[in-house]
């Protein structure tokens, strides 16, 4: 299976996590020249950016691991052109990772903020 397939099937994998959790999906894969956001979901009135991070192995550290700093920003940034576009201006927001491991999903809500960034 390609990278691209094993991180689709990782994505999709989310998505139905997410939804058996409550949320609601506004978005797969929101690919703006900023960056890409796995999920947008929404959950009790706040908009939930979500990363996801599948691995075959913890060889490597865990998979929220790789959500570096320079990948948080682009998240962030992203995010903010989502909101603008969708005029979401008010709303709470928060940004989870969800590690796909084996058998095994770890859902981190509040992964990370969006403080010191621009947004």
């Amino acid at each position: 299976m390609s990278r691209r397939g094993f991180g689709a099937e990782g994505e999709y994998a989310a998505h139905d996590y997410l939804i058996g959790q409550g949320y609601e999906i506004l978005a797969m894969n929101y690919r703006r020249p900023t960056g890409e956001i796995d999920v947008v979901a929404r959950r009790r009135g706040t908009v939930v950016f979500v990363e996801v991070k599948r691995r075959t192995t913890r060889r490597y550290g865990a998979p929220a691991e790789a959500v570096t700093p320079s990948k948080r920003a682009r998240i962030v940034r992203t995010a903010a052109l989502y909101l603008q576009e969708k005029r979401l201006a008010d709303v709470p927001v928060r940004f989870d990772v969800i590690e796909l491991t084996p058998g095994q999903i770890n859902h981190i809500e509040a992964a990370f903020d969006a403080t010191g960034m621009n947004m």
